[in-house]
């Protein structure tokens, strides 16, 4: 276990910190102009005041599906998916309507439009199709993990795989088909049982005894968080 790292009269300026656990990290006496935090974030206190809660709640008035995505009602779920469909239907949209290779393009070392798509299709694979339904079946190939993500060969994950946007578009469409097919039958009582995640070291090991409405707004809100990361970035390539 590594020990406590201690910065001091250090200049972090333009310093950029990716994939890190700042859980219990405490900034005293600090210069903290144009930051930008992005990340699971609760509990922050910014000068002796709590500001998670006004920022969840500028964000749920910003994006009102995220109270849809919140809900055990199936038919406001039903109405999130419309929403986030929706949403990056027109964003796609306008990807088509800018310059050649603008969704294979990386922003600041964040994936492309095609790479975020790519995720997408794992979280779908991974998070409702193997936790919700219980699947053992292996993932879409061109599905994108994230480096951390262990025996990606060995679920069906082809990391030579460089599909087009056309590609990943159809999977994604045979993605959303499917979930919008499942929520129109599912319960209330089903969405609130155990999720049937198989066994064995398949991805995501940490899902085992959640509930399936639990394992399904994991799904939700990585479509929305990602279509947000997208459009900021195609705001920067147009920029």
């Amino acid at each position: 276990m590594l020990g406590m790292a201690r910065f001091e009269n250090q200049d972090l300026t333009d310093a950029e910190f990716r994939d890190c656990d700042l859980t219990r990290a405490r900034l005293i006496g600090v210069v903290a102009r144009d930051v930008v935090i992005d990340g699971l974030v609760g509990n922050l206190v910014v000068n002796g005041v709590e500001v998670t809660s006004y920022v969840e709640a500028e964000l749920d008035r910003r994006y009102p599906v995220r109270l849809l995505m919140r809900s055990d009602d199936p038919a406001d779920l039903r109405i999130a998916l419309s929403q986030l469909r929706d949403d990056w239907a027109r964003t796609v949209e306008r990807l088509r309507a800018m310059a050649a290779g603008s969704e294979h393009r990386r922003v600041a070392g964040e994936w492309s439009a095609v790479e975020t798509l790519r995720h997408l299709v794992f979280v779908h694979d991974s998070w409702f199709r193997r936790c919700c339904l219980g699947s053992t079946q292996p993932f879409s190939a061109i599905g994108l993990a994230s480096d951390f993500v262990p025996d990606q060969e060995e679920q069906g994950l082809d990391r030579a795989a460089n599909p087009g946007l056309d590609e990943v578009l159809a999977v994604r469409g045979e993605q959303f088909a499917e979930l919008e097919r499942w929520l129109v039958n599912v319960t209330v009582d089903e969405l609130s049982a155990i999720a049937p995640v198989p066994a064995g070291s398949g991805w995501p090991p940490y899902a085992v005894g959640k509930s399936v409405v639990e394992c399904l707004r994991v799904v939700l809100n990585e479509d929305w968080a990602h279509h947000g990361f997208c459009v900021r970035d195609l705001d920067m390539q147009e920029r």
